[in-house]
């Protein structure tokens, strides 16, 4: 049997949807198909992407396409060619939705794991300072004066405790968008406060 009419046969049985083609397509290609996506998504690319998943997903766009029919791969060297075109373009577009705007991987920042600071360094973690709570207490006591609504107080007290708006929400018996739309009146009147606005 001439080796294009074993390609043949393997791409009938892919067709039938026969599972032992496919394992045969994963045990001849995976390996090589795994290096090339690694070495297409280097570099901090290599951080977010498993070149392992992106594979996976070449392979379930080869099965999908082959099962319907949609492709003509008449020897082994274009089976590995149609897979390997499939790969790079999954590595193409995961690259791209990794540098796209906000997501882009070159605005972030790399620490070397020798730096002395570590991540709790980063976060300020601190008691204030007398005046800072004095002034503090003063603001809140001058906000809580400044309510005449009953239902203003509780949600401002919750809150204050640490509630999110669905838990004052769910213990006050309102809805979740109108304790948000409190809050945030809330949040504006303290504003007008501290710029003496009020």
């Amino acid at each position: 049997m001439a080796a294009n009419d074993s390609v043949a046969i393997l791409m009938d049985r892919l067709r039938s949807g026969e599972d032992g083609a496919a394992r045969e397509v994963f045990e001849l290609f995976t390996h090589r198909l795994v290096g090339l996506a690694r070495k297409n998504l280097g570099g901090r690319l290599a951080v977010k992407l498993d070149p392992e998943d992106v594979v996976q997903s070449a392979y379930k766009s080869f099965f999908l396409r082959q099962r319907d029919g949609g492709l003509d791969v008449g020897s082994w060297d274009g089976l590995w060619g149609v897979l390997t075109m499939i790969t790079l373009r999954k590595c193409a577009d995961r690259a791209a939705y990794y540098r796209a705007g906000k997501r882009d991987v070159a605005r972030e920042t790399v620490t070397n794991a020798d730096d002395s600071v570590t991540p709790a360094d980063l976060v300020l973690d601190r008691e204030p300072q007398p005046d800072e709570a004095a002034a503090l207490a003063e603001t809140v006591e001058e906000l809580f004066r400044s309510l005449d609504d009953p239902d203003e107080r509780a949600i401002l007290e919750l809150s204050l405790q640490g509630f999110t708006a669905a838990e004052v929400a769910e213990q006050l018996g309102r809805a979740e968008r109108s304790v948000r739309r409190l809050r945030e009146r809330l949040r504006k009147r303290l504003e007008r406060m501290q710029t003496g606005a009020v």
